[in-house]
C-alpha cells in the first residue's frame, strides 16, 4: 500500500528522468485489458509511452496528463530533444488518446493551439486546507526558517530554473523592506541550489529551509505574510494554491496558468518578471491590503477541492466509457 491505496511499483533503468522500465512495459502489456480505463501522467518518458502502446494493443482507452511539458515555453526547453520524441512518439500517443487532461484552461488553450490538439478536458487538482482560512498574523516559530521575528514572503517549490527563484531573490533584495523575510523552501540540483545561494548570500534576511513536509510545511504556510511563485511558466501552481487556502495572499509571474483567475479574484499580485521589484515593494507596503487579498484568496481556493477534482474525473472516465 502507498498512502492507503494498493500500489505497484517498478524499477527503472539508465537513470530516472526518462523512467526506462522493461518490467513495467512487460507487465502492461500483459495485465492492461483487465483495466477499463489507464490515465497516463507525463508525456516525454519511457512509461508513458509503454503505457500507451500497451492501451492501444489491447483496445483500453487512454487518458494522457502531460504536466505543463507540452505548453509552448517547456516545448522550447531541451526543444531538440522533444521535437525528435515528439515526432517518434508523443504525438501519436496524444492524438490517439481518448482525452488529454490539463489543469486550467490556460494550459489547454496554449497547448492546443501550439500542437494542433482538440480533445482536450480540463479538471483542476484539488487542495487540502485542513477546513480553515485562520492563519497566524505574526510569524510561526515553529516553522523552519522563522526562527527570527518579523514577517516574511514565502516561496516553497522545487528548486529549479524554471521557477525564477534567482529573479525574486533580485528583487527582494532591491526592495530592501525592513523587517521583512524571504524564505525558501524545497529542494533542487545541487548546482542550483548553490547558484541561489550565493546570490542571496547579499541578504541577511534570506533563508533556505529545504524540504519541508508535514507540520512543518503547514506551519511555514500558516506564518507566511506573502506567497510568491514567479515561474517562467506553471501550468497550475499547486504550492500557490495551498497557501492561499490558508488565507495567505500570492504573488505570481503572468505565465503562472492560473494568474488570469487570481487577478479577477483580487486574491494577489499579477506581474511580468522585469517588474517584480516594483510589485513586491506594493504588496509588502500595505498590510490592509495584504489582509483583503488574503480573505479572497481563501475564498477562491474553496472552488478547489479533491471531491470535485474526483468527481469530475469519475465524470470524465463515465464519458470516455460511454463512446461506441
Amino acid at each position: 500500500e502507498f498512502k492507503g491505496m494498493a500500489a505497484r511499483f517498478f524499477p527503472v533503468q539508465l537513470g530516472g528522468s526518462f523512467k526506462y522500465s522493461p518490467e513495467l512495459a512487460r507487465w502492461l502489456k500483459k495485465n492492461v485489458k483487465t483495466f477499463d480505463v489507464v490515465h497516463i501522467h507525463a508525456v516525454f518518458n519511457h512509461s508513458s509511452v509503454a503505457a500507451a502502446r500497451a492501451c492501444r494493443a489491447s483496445r483500453v482507452p487512454y487518458v494522457v496528463r502531460p504536466l505543463g511539458t507540452l505548453d509552448p515555453w517547456s516545448m522550447k526547453q531541451k526543444s531538440l530533444r522533444k521535437r525528435l520524441f515528439w515526432t517518434v512518439s508523443a504525438k501519436n500517443m496524444l492524438q490517439r488518446a481518448a482525452a488529454v487532461h490539463y489543469t486550467t484552461l490556460s494550459e489547454k488553450e496554449a497547448t492546443e493551439t501550439f500542437l494542433g490538439l482538440n480533445h482536450g478536458r480540463v479538471v483542476a487538482l484539488g487542495v487540502d486546507a485542513n477546513g480553515t482560512e485562520h492563519r497566524a498574523q505574526t510569524t510561526n516559530r515553529s516553522a523552519p526558517g522563522a526562527d527570527a521575528a518579523g514577517p516574511y514572503v514565502l516561496a516553497l517549490s522545487r528548486l529549479d530554473p524554471k521557477k525564477a527563484l534567482d529573479v525574486l531573490i533580485d528583487a527582494f533584495i532591491a526592495v530592501n523592506k525592513d523587517p521583512w523575510r524571504l524564505v525558501i523552501a524545497g529542494d533542487g540540483p545541487a548546482d542550483y541550489v548553490a547558484f541561489l545561494k550565493r546570490k542571496a548570500y547579499r541578504s541577511e534576511r534570506i533563508t533556505f529551509t529545504g524540504w519541508v513536509e508535514g507540520e512543518q510545511k503547514d506551519a511555514l504556510f500558516r506564518g507566511a505574510s506573502l506567497f510568491a511563485l514567479p515561474s517562467r511558466q506553471e501550468n497550475f501552481g499547486f504550492g500557490v494554491l495551498e497557501a492561499m487556502a490558508r488565507g495567505v495572499p500570492a504573488l505570481v509571474s503572468s505565465q503562472v496558468d492560473l494568474a488570469a483567475d487570481i487577478q479577477a479574484a483580487a486574491a494577489g499580485w499579477v506581474v511580468d518578471l522585469n517588474q517584480l521589484d516594483h510589485a513586491l515593494n506594493v504588496a509588502l507596503s500595505d498590510e490592509n491590503e495584504r489582509a483583503q487579498r488574503g480573505r479572497a484568496a481563501y475564498l477562491f481556493s474553496q472552488q478547489y477541492s479533491w471531491d470535485r477534482t474526483a468527481t469530475n474525473l469519475i465524470q470524465l472516465y463515465q464519458d470516455i466509457l460511454s463512446r461506441p
